[in-house]
């Protein structure tokens, strides 16, 4: 395989386009992008654009990253430093790729963007972390009502990872790692494999601002440095008939954290097909607050936790 051809590869495993978009255009919030000519066709050596799922419909690339090979044919220069979300079109049908430009970490300025409250992250207070993996996130994805909505992956979309605050305060910003959503849609092929459908993974709680993350702390169950900061872990369960809480998917008759770890085993078998997918997975019982769900994360290392 030719060195060009495994670039290629490597950036097809990504979710979101991120640019750093300096100066005046830095000031410039993203947009429904609109190709003024027909829009590229993916190709079938493309696919890897869409995951080891093949159910990603995004694609990110690091700020420093080079923008070579299958992202120029499609998307070109232009569109790859304009903000905003570009389609491509596939056998599927539209924005079935897209990408989706981000702020630049550095726009962050007193704990905030605009009038968005964030926090800090440890590694900004010069605090001792315990790998790079905590280092301080590369940017954020600017989320507005308009585009709130765009889908990600097939079951997931924008707006199911944001923080829980700040209601009316738009736009947001999120933080998003592309490994956790392809796990999670990798969870969802192995959970239908063993006969349990899934028609929605509900995302309990995505991406946690530094600031939310604090409100509770370790104390509130909540890590200091939890990867929820880090764009790379979700809380989810499965909710098919949309009630709110977990359905019944060891088929027993209950609801409860026997449930949730149907949703470990799956993280199991995806662990040991994709190792560099491994991560944290904790079992959780329901409360007078919520129902059993499963912590679900991409880290890099092993854990488990709240397994009986």
């Amino acid at each position: 395989m030719t060195s060009r051809r495994r670039r290629d590869r490597w950036f097809g495993r990504a979710l979101i386009l991120c640019v750093s978009v300096a100066g005046a255009v830095a000031a410039l919030r993203p947009t429904v992008v609109a190709f003024a000519a027909p829009a590229p066709v993916l190709r079938p050596e493309d696919d890897t654009l869409k995951g080891r799922s093949g159910k990603l419909r995004a694609v990110l690339v690091p700020r420093s990253g080079r923008h070579i090979g299958i992202l120029e044919r499609l998307f070109g220069d232009s569109a790859l430093r304009t903000p905003g979300v570009h389609a491509v079109s596939d056998s599927v049908g539209p924005m079935s790729v897209a990408l989706i430009t981000m702020r630049d970490f550095g726009e962050k300025l007193g704990g905030r963007i605009g009038d968005y409250r964030i926090g800090f992250w440890p590694a900004e207070k010069g605090r001792r972390t315990p790998t790079a993996a905590y280092a301080n996130p590369e940017g954020f994805i600017e989320v507005t009502p308009e585009n709130a909505d765009t889908r990600i992956s097939e079951h997931f979309k924008l707006s199911d990872f944001l923080t829980h605050d700040q209601e009316s305060v738009w736009p947001k910003y999120l933080v998003l790692r592309s490994a956790l959503v392809d796990k999670l849609e990798l969870v969802i092929e192995k959970l239908e494999s063993r006969g349990i459908h899934v028609t929605h993974m509900q995302v309990m709680s995505g991406f946690r601002t530094p600031l939310y993350n604090a409100r509770a702390g370790e104390r509130g169950g909540r890590s200091k440095i939890s990867r929820h900061m880090y764009g790379d872990a979700a809380d989810v369960f499965v909710d098919n008939d949309g009630d709110g809480r977990m359905d019944d998917l060891n088929h027993d008759g209950r609801i409860d954290y026997r449930d949730a770890r149907v949703i470990l085993d799956a993280v199991e078998q995806v662990e040991r097909e994709h190792d560099d997918l491994v991560g944290g997975v904790g079992v959780y019982r329901a409360t007078r607050a919520h129902g059993p769900f499963a912590h679900v994360d991409v880290r890099g290392n092993r854990a488990r936790w709240g397994r009986r």
